[in-house]
């Protein structure tokens, strides 16, 4: 599979990322922290990024933290793209009281999951 670079232009770095891993595991791998993890299954929404330039395929992603609209403007979750191409990506800052929000959501759904 080939490997392509993905250049992050909110923190000035880069890594690799392979083109069957996500863009989220890749960054994970290499010790970089641009996005909050939740999930990693495409529905809770916290490792939002916006994809400046590049090609790249995406996985299920909740329509609610990634409407048509958004998906439109390169907005995606982080563990559900896969580079086709070299990428440019930014991380999408989101609203502290949005995160707290998603995280006692993520941990309601794990609790009752458990029970």
């Amino acid at each position: 599979m080939p490997a392509y670079q993905v250049f992050n232009r909110t923190t000035g770095d880069s890594f690799t990322c392979n083109g069957d891993q996500s863009v989220l595991k890749a960054m994970e791998a290499v010790g970089k922290k641009c996005v909050p993890v939740g999930c990693r299954g495409g529905g809770c929404g916290f490792c939002k990024i916006r994809v400046l330039e590049g090609d790249f395929e995406c996985g299920k992603m909740s329509k609610a933290h990634v409407p048509p609209e958004a998906l439109a403007q390169g907005e995606v979750l982080a563990c559900r793209i896969y580079p086709q191409a070299d990428l440019t990506i930014e991380c999408v800052p989101q609203p502290v009281d949005a995160v707290v929000e998603q995280a006692t959501r993520a941990k309601q759904t794990t609790t009752r999951a458990m029970r």
